[in-house]
């Protein structure tokens, strides 16, 4: 029998790499995913998109949603307190024995160090289907594979804000300055899936208000386009 496990998803790019790895391992079966949201602002933490869109790109995977809301600037223990409560949810729900969770995270090692101490407090391990991996190649194999996503939010720290809102596609790979990881895995910019292979389906995403946060932050309302 397959081993049952959860993915961390934020509704962008790496999670869905890391989905499809996991979905392509006889090895294992995704019994569900968990996300992050920022009550506060009722949208996915960091990436900045509606919990609306965030269902639709559940139910257009076919796979059970588990969210972890924390406040707005929570701290660790706030957060790893409702991580850790959305994983027994997780478990209980599946109706299945469950003590790993993949995160799509490339090549950041202390986060990932953060993620194994957190874990291993509560008895469970982390999985990194894509780790180490060559991010330029990754970064095209999404585009190529025929993924379609928006950039969300941008450190204008890092990159100019007007990338926010550009799709991220081989054009957007070209412009991208050579200091900045293809995949943004320094945090220089998070993006939300909206079609690809996995998906039944493509949600029609409209780019709304653009505002600016910490005076640093740059992001776009991404709205279902029947909804605006």
């Amino acid at each position: 029998m397959s081993e049952a496990v959860l993915l961390a998803w934020s509704g962008g790019k790496d999670s869905t790499l890391a989905l499809e790895r996991l979905l392509y391992d006889p090895r294992l079966q995704v019994a569900a995913l968990v996300t992050t949201i920022t009550t506060g602002y009722d949208r996915i933490a960091i990436h900045g998109v509606r919990r609306s869109i965030l269902r639709r790109q559940t139910a257009l995977l076919g796979i059970p949603l588990v969210e972890a809301e924390i406040p707005p600037q929570a701290d660790n223990a706030s957060y790893e307190a409702s991580f850790a409560a959305a994983l027994a949810r997780a478990t209980e729900s599946s109706g299945r024995a469950i003590d790993a969770i993949a995160f799509g995270d490339l090549f950041l090692a202390d986060v990932r160090a953060y993620r194994e101490a957190m874990l291993a407090r509560i008895g469970w391990r982390g999985l990194f289907p894509l780790w180490g991996e060559d991010t330029a190649r990754l970064a095209r194999y999404f585009v190529e594979r025929g993924y379609r996503a928006i950039l969300s939010c941008v450190d204008t720290e890092q990159l100019d804000g007007a990338f926010c809102g550009r799709s991220f596609d081989a054009a957007l790979l070209a412009d991208l300055p050579a200091r900045v990881d293809p995949c943004g895995e320094n945090g220089e910019f998070h993006t939300c899936v909206h079609g690809g292979p996995i998906f039944t389906g493509t949600i029609a995403l409209e780019r709304g208000e653009r505002v600016l946060r910490d005076d640093r932050f740059q992001y776009v309302d991404l709205v279902e386009a029947d909804a605006a």
